[in-house]
């Protein structure tokens, strides 16, 4: 028995499953980022939270405002790579900062920098304040990554790096640090930029990506049917094909008439 229909069937199955299992997954996505959105709006509605002393560290939930006094390191800048904004190629710099009361370091995303198109490894002079500061800004549970290929070389001093975690800060400078970083908001008089990509960025592209699947498998769905339509026969054609089947089967002298030979005359 032949499934003529069956080949196209699956493959117009699998194609629908991928595309609303894609489409479900940009869904959440975005859903994740909006829920994100709406934790910042509460937290950055609270007062702002000062962490001078190791007691207040309770309550520096994610996207709370905080208050820090204390001092950059100003021997430690570390440069994120491949971080862009408005279009063009810079970094996210960032340094830690030693509480004045506290033995704990917090690291600080202090801004963005220009990166030379000419010469990769070269960075725009930082302009860092001496002595203590008081700085504002936003509490992160960690900081943004973006694909890395291969393998980091050994943190140090200065260095242009593609990610960057708490415990290889820890490792590499020998101090303390908080599991969170600092999205600093305040103004510092050192030409960075402090415009940080909100938690709700990318939610309006996700939905699109799941529209686009979502598309893709009712379109699937869509030619399997309007293909088996056109394919279907009436019953007349049906008969028709088999009849011509059952003529041409025939042995020749029984199947082809003779059409062109011209009727016997009659008799007298």
């Amino acid at each position: 028995m032949r499934y003529p229909r069956l080949i196209p069937l699956l493959t117009t199955a699998i194609l629908c499953i991928i595309g609303i299992m894609l489409g479900n997954w940009q869904t959440r996505r975005a859903m994740e980022k909006e829920h994100l959105a709406y934790l910042q709006a509460q937290e950055t509605a609270k007062p702002v939270l000062n962490l001078n002393n190791a007691a207040e560290f309770a309550g520096a939930s994610p996207f709370r405002r905080v208050q820090l006094f204390g001092q950059f390191v100003r021997e430690w800048p570390v440069y994120l790579d491949n971080r862009p904004l408005y279009g063009a190629a810079g970094f996210y710099v960032l340094m830690p900062f030693k509480l004045k009361d506290s033995e704990k370091t917090i690291l600080v995303e202090r801004g963005w920098a220009h990166r030379n198109p000419a010469e990769r490894s070269r960075v725009t002079i930082l302009l860092t304040p001496e002595g203590s500061v008081q700085i504002e800004g936003i509490v992160r549970e960690r900081i943004s990554r973006s694909m890395e290929l291969g393998k980091p070389e050994a943190l140090k001093p200065r260095a242009i790096v593609q990610n960057l975690e708490i415990a290889e800060m820890q490792k590499a400078t020998g101090l303390r640090y908080a599991d969170f970083v600092l999205e600093q908001s305040s103004e510092v008089q050192d030409g960075l930029v402090r415009d940080w990509p909100k938690a709700s960025a990318g939610a309006d592209r996700h939905r699109a990506y799941a529209f686009q699947w979502y598309a893709l498998a009712g379109m699937a769905a869509l030619f399997f049917i309007f293909s088996g339509l056109r394919s279907k026969k009436t019953p007349s054609e049906k008969q028709a094909e088999i009849n011509l089947e059952t003529l041409l089967s025939l042995p020749n002298d029984e199947s082809k008439p003779e059409l062109n030979s011209a009727p016997a005359k009659p008799q007298h």
